[in-house]
């Protein structure tokens, strides 16, 4: 089961090195003052909540759910589930902050009490339990194992993540589980927003923010899942690198010394006379991960400075 080829996530490698770099800085940076840590922190567990959410089909906007979370207002037209999905969510990511320390093992019973913090009092009967029947997912190239064999699959995951036996590195290793996590398919509903909590477990033990995977990535996400399934890795690996860049420049753009340049609109870096590309060249080179960029709903953003790198890695 746990056979993969990685060798195409050798061309990976600059982008990968970026992000440690990019830790490496935030890691100098620490202690953050907590009034900015905080601020972060919320602002993402709204993103990370709403983001999740929304790829699952729930309709709240991002504004709907920052009422429910902050202000505990009920929106009207909208369905109980999809508000308790909402303070779920939230409920779920308070959990994983308490579970994490540099010392930190994923355990079978953190994942178990994460999907049952996902599901509280939407499927009370499921929450927190391993499925003891077949399930179906509509749209994916896979059939998810007999249920008898999905407890023995958990444990050979989280054993292997945590042995990490071909000594993978952070970004490789949480993709390579994220997509085992989904190919087991442990729960009968849920397991969408489990994998993306408990993927994260994985990042943030070692210092990592968390990787939050857009709305509007839903289709590119689950494509690069079907592509994991046919045992190609490349989509689902920088998808990762891109969730996760656009967490660390969020807490980098906040602090006051930041190496990095002032990250704009690709169209606004593009008018610049020095830059010799266009919008939809820059556009591609972002999406391919080939310059420090990151993405905000639908829009890229870069830096001059990341373009003109590009250029001189070029001549």
């Amino acid at each position: 089961m746990w056979k993969f080829d990685i060798t195409d996530l050798e061309e990976l490698a600059p982008q990968i090195e970026r992000l440690y770099k990019k830790k490496a800085e935030l890691d100098d940076s620490r202690p953050i003052p907590p009034s900015a840590l905080n601020r972060i922190r919320e602002d993402l567990t709204l993103e990370w909540t709403y983001n999740s959410n929304s790829i699952e089909g729930n309709t709240l906007t991002l504004q709907e759910t920052q009422m429910i979370l902050k202000e505990g207002i009920t929106v009207k037209g909208k369905s109980l589930r999809e508000h308790f999905e909402a303070y779920n969510h939230e409920k779920a990511i308070d959990y994983l902050y308490q579970l994490i320390n540099k010392n930190y093992t994923l355990r079978s019973i953190d994942i178990l009490s994460l999907h049952g913090l996902v599901l509280r009092s939407i499927e009370d009967d499921y929450a927190g339990r391993i499925r003891n029947g077949g399930v179906r997912i509509v749209g994916a190239n896979f059939t998810p194992p007999n249920a008898r064999k999905v407890p023995d699959f958990i444990d050979e995951l989280v054993s292997f993540v945590n042995e990490n036996p071909l000594a993978l590195n952070d970004v490789v290793l949480s993709t390579i589980f994220h997509h085992k996590f989904v190919w087991i398919h442990p729960f009968f509903d849920g397991n969408g927003r489990t994998v993306r909590l408990a993927m994260n477990l994985l990042l943030m033990r070692n210092g990592f923010p968390p990787a939050i995977i857009l709305k509007n990535d839903r289709k590119k996400y689950y494509e690069a899942l079907n592509q994991a399934n046919n045992g190609k890795y490349y989509k689902l690996c920088l998808l990762m690198i891109q969730a996760l860049e656009r967490s660390l420049n969020i807490y980098l753009n906040a602090l006051p010394n930041s190496s990095y340049g002032e990250f704009d609109l690709i169209s606004n870096i593009v008018s610049e006379p020095d830059i010799p590309y266009g919008q939809e060249y820059v556009s591609l080179l972002a999406r391919q991960g080939k310059i420090d960029a990151y993405k905000e709903g639908r829009d890229w953003l870069t830096t001059k400075e990341a373009v003109k790198e590009y250029i001189n890695r070029k001549r």
